[in-house]
């Protein structure tokens, strides 16, 4: 997984650990934790783009 191209999220201050990073390979996105990098999670972009979409729209915003 070193060959990937790593772009961290625009949200990022870039002052820390703490962000999030993607990478596309293919069909998949890569995700990971710039703290944890070696922790990967690997998906869709069509799935990716629905979680987004969900959370930009409030559909997973619940009291557990």
């Amino acid at each position: 997984m070193s060959d990937l191209t790593w772009q961290k999220s625009s949200f990022s201050d870039g002052a820390g650990p703490n962000c999030v990073e993607l990478a596309a390979a293919h069909d998949d996105i890569h995700i990971r934790e710039s703290d944890e990098p070696e922790t990967v999670v690997r998906t869709t972009s069509a799935a990716l783009g629905a979680l987004i979409r969900a959370v930009k729209v409030g559909r997973l915003d619940r009291t557990l």
